[in-house]
């Protein structure tokens, strides 16, 4: 029995007195691959919605139909290793979109070297600083922390022999989202998105993007949450926007930041000059509020960590008690801080790299905690790299270091930090997964640091294809996250802010806080055009209404989980033609201007697939 059996009295799923194939050749080539199409997924997800969606499960399916099933390979604890680099890919992507697109806002164009070795830096501090925890809070604190996201994946790897199924699921909606997308921004056969003037309601408008992966997120977050994301967008389009225009009427010069007076501005201009800047203060609000209302789990999250590190010692003797070696994580964190402190175009110098050692080794405690209590998809990183922004801006400007290498410097660190944060909350579930399943600590962080590697490879191909295609902040790619860091760092730094308009948000996300609404959501409803609301609103409402027609909860267990596979698909299909396309745009060449059809055929196209969506979830159990 090993250390953890006898001190927990549980037993993994594989004994440690096993060792079948775990990490191979065939693991590391499959789990390159999906750590690469799930990056590029939550990459193109996260910059148009804010938000990015776990890649675990649907990698755990597809990993076990292609090894089990085609392969003939039955080794779970190969199967692990797969999801292992798989969802690190989808990690680093979250924490990469959410700050570094900022330097592509300012124009500064960082090299591809610049974004790896930023990417590369927060990923494997993430990875290393939360190894030493691992005893801690996967093994001592098993049966105290849930770690959901771990234990779901596990109990998707134990029932491998279903995998050939959710693979169909997976593969077809990702059929769905390629073809969908292909059809309207290769081909243009018909529009993306719809929108409607309202009647006698100047500069009131509805739209809607007419789009498999934004159907796919609503069906994921669930009714309550998309609601919530569509009443500020409904707040934002049916209520200030038009309040503007009609107020801004009787303005004959331009009001800041916009160039043009109001009264020559239509919805889309007022939304890109005016209700940005209001949205971004209920982010910045939201994502402050809701690390302030996470503070003492934050707080009891770090003093249990601390614990963790007393309580870390040398590797055990058998197979599921070894991790890397203790040496190997000093020698990595040395490196990587050197490299942030000196290199050309980073060059953080020694108070950089103090504040990044303090924030990142803060959050990475944090994170690797608080993850087991709440989940990932509940982990601020976000609000949490807010704050360090905040704080960091300030220590900068105060000792003088503003401008341009100020804003750097602030959002390189800001990077490295939610970079690392994300990563420390995967690693920690992933570890979680291994544990219940009875796999080696040492290999699946070996994968973590190698889907990193990976990941940081390709991100900044992605990034640089996007923005060239759509560019950062604009409405086809809004990126508001890092569009609020952006505008976090250069208002401190150089104070060109109109602050008023991000106080008026930040009131509105209050309200909703008062209401004893999480105001976030609602935040990034505000902050986004309602036409990309409004279709995760659908994928909401169909969530929704299998729930209700489902009376048996363990029915809807299987039908929701048979919705989230085909959505996931539908999630990676689009993201991947979204990036062949910015590849295509990219190479010079030219897309047709003009679609064949009209926007009918694009609502009939979106109810098609949100059709199938509802008939794929709500099929009845074979059981």
């Amino acid at each position: 029995m090993s250390k953890e059996d006898s001190s927990t009295g549980f037993k993994p799923y594989i004994p440690a007195s096993k060792n079948p194939p775990e990490f191979t050749i065939v693991s590391m080539i499959v789990g390159a691959i999906l750590a690469i199409i799930f990056g590029a997924a939550n990459a193109y997800l996260g910059l148009i919605v804010g938000m990015t969606v776990s890649a675990s499960i649907p990698a755990a399916v597809i990993s076990m139909a292609v090894l089990r099933i085609i392969m003939k390979r039955t080794s779970i604890l190969e199967n692990n290793i797969v999801q292992t680099i798989t969802s690190t890919g989808e990690s680093l992507a979250a924490g990469v979109i959410f700050t570094l697109p900022a330097l592509f806002i300012w124009q500064l164009e960082p090299s591809l070297t610049t974004i790896a070795i930023i990417a590369l830096a927060g990923g494997i501090l993430g990875v290393v600083l939360m190894i030493p925890l691992r005893r801690a809070l996967i093994v001592q604190e098993h049966e105290t922390l849930p770690y959901p996201e771990g234990t779901a994946c596990a109990e998707v790897l134990h029932a491998g022999e279903e995998g050939g199924k959710g693979a169909k699921l997976v593969f077809g909606g990702l059929g769905i989202g390629a073809a969908f997308k292909f059809l309207t921004d290769a081909v243009k056969a018909f529009p993306s998105s719809v929108e409607w003037e309202i009647y006698k309601f100047k500069n009131a408008a509805i739209g809607m993007d007419v789009m498999p992966a934004l159907l796919a997120v609503g069906y994921i977050i669930g009714p309550r949450i998309a609601g919530i994301m569509f009443a500020g967008g409904v707040l934002g389009w049916l209520g200030i926007i038009p309040l503007i225009s009609y107020i801004g009427e009787f303005a004959t010069t331009p009001i800041y930041p916009g160039e043009v007076p109001i009264g020559e501005m239509g919805f889309h201009d007022i939304w890109n000059n005016y209700l940005r800047y209001i949205g971004a203060g209920a982010v910045a609000f939201g994502g402050i509020v809701g690390l302030l209302k996470t503070l003492p789990t934050i707080i009891s999250s770090f003093s249990g960590s601390i614990r963790g590190f007393s309580s870390a010692g040398e590797t055990g003797d058998l197979r599921t008690d070894k991790d890397i070696p203790y040496t190997l994580i000093v020698v990595l964190t040395v490196v990587f801080m050197g490299i942030l402190m000196f290199y050309p175009t980073i060059n953080l110098g020694i108070i950089g790299a103090l504040l990044l050692f303090i924030f990142g080794f803060f959050f990475v405690t944090v994170s690797s905690r608080i993850v087991g209590i709440v989940g990932s998809s509940s982990n601020p990183v976000s609000g949490m790299t807010i704050g360090a922004l905040i704080f960091i801006s300030l220590v900068l400007a105060a000792i003088g270091h503003t401008g341009e290498a100020g804003m750097i410097t602030a959002i390189t660190i800001g990077s490295v930090v939610c970079i690392a944060a994300a990563i420390a909350g995967d690693t920690s579930q992933d570890l979680k997964t291994g544990y219940i399943v009875g796999a080696t600590p040492k290999w699946q962080q070996i994968a973590q640091l190698y889907g990193v590697l990976i990941t940081s490879i390709v991100i900044g191909f992605i990034l640089i294809l996007l923005d060239n295609a759509y560019g950062f902040g604009s409405s086809e790619l809004p990126a508001p996250q890092a569009v609020l860091m952006s505008m976090v760092v250069e208002g401190i730094m150089e104070g060109n802010l109109p602050w008023n308009l991000i106080f008026i948000g930040a009131a509105a996300a209050a309200t909703v806080e008062l209401f004893g609404i999480g105001s976030l959501p609602f935040a990034v409803g505000l902050y986004l055009p309602i036409h990309l609301t409004s279709p995760i609103m659908v994928g909401g409402l169909v969530h929704g209404i299998i729930k209700r027609i489902t009376k048996n909860k363990e029915e809807f267990k299987e039908k929701n989980e048979r919705g989230i596979l085909l959505a996931s698909g539908y999630i990676a299909g689009e993201a991947l033609m979204g990036v062949f396309v910015a590849i295509a745009v990219t190479a010079g060449i030219t897309m047709p201007s003009e679609t064949f059809f009209g926007p009918i055929v694009s609502l009939i196209a979106f109810a098609l697939v949100t059709w199938y969506l509802f008939r794929t979830a709500n099929k009845k159990t074979t059981k």
